[in-house]
């Protein structure tokens, strides 16, 4: 499954050279991740348990620039699955000229809230996130 959301540059996303700063791009993925959970299924019902998933690491490879005005879509897929961790595969395209911006490796582990812990995905969740791998 690849999840696609259309992010369009704004002033405020643009630094004093006129394109995107880099600490945006973050904000960018982020949005991409949520929109792909939303429709994934954000896991409700581990949070529920008490569960939740924390960003543990974030490799950013910046391509080329982007410019107020752009249109970007960010593309978003789970690519591996660990015992318990997850890494998703983003990718940031300018729409206008189908130029890669950015690409992006983002690992989550499942963390407990009541142990503080990392601790195994949930049988039903692992196998949800193994048929959508890509």
């Amino acid at each position: 499954m690849i999840n696609s959301v259309l992010i369009k540059v704004r002033g405020f996303h643009v630094d004093i050279f006129q394109h995107v700063n880099n600490a945006r791009y973050l904000e960018f993925l982020e949005e991409g991740r949520w929109a792909f959970f939303d429709d994934f299924g954000s896991g409700t019902e581990l949070m529920q348990q008490g569960i939740a998933w924390a960003v543990v690491n974030i490799n950013i490879d910046f391509k080329s620039e982007a410019n107020f005005g752009d249109v970007l879509a960010v593309q978003t897929h789970f690519s591996k699955l660990g015992n318990r961790s997850i890494t998703m595969k983003q990718r940031i395209i300018n729409t206008q000229n189908q130029n890669v911006v950015a690409e992006a490796d983002v690992t989550y582990v499942c963390f407990s809230k009541e142990l503080k812990a990392a601790v195994p995905l949930p049988d039903d969740y692992r196998q949800k996130i193994e048929a959508a791998i890509v």
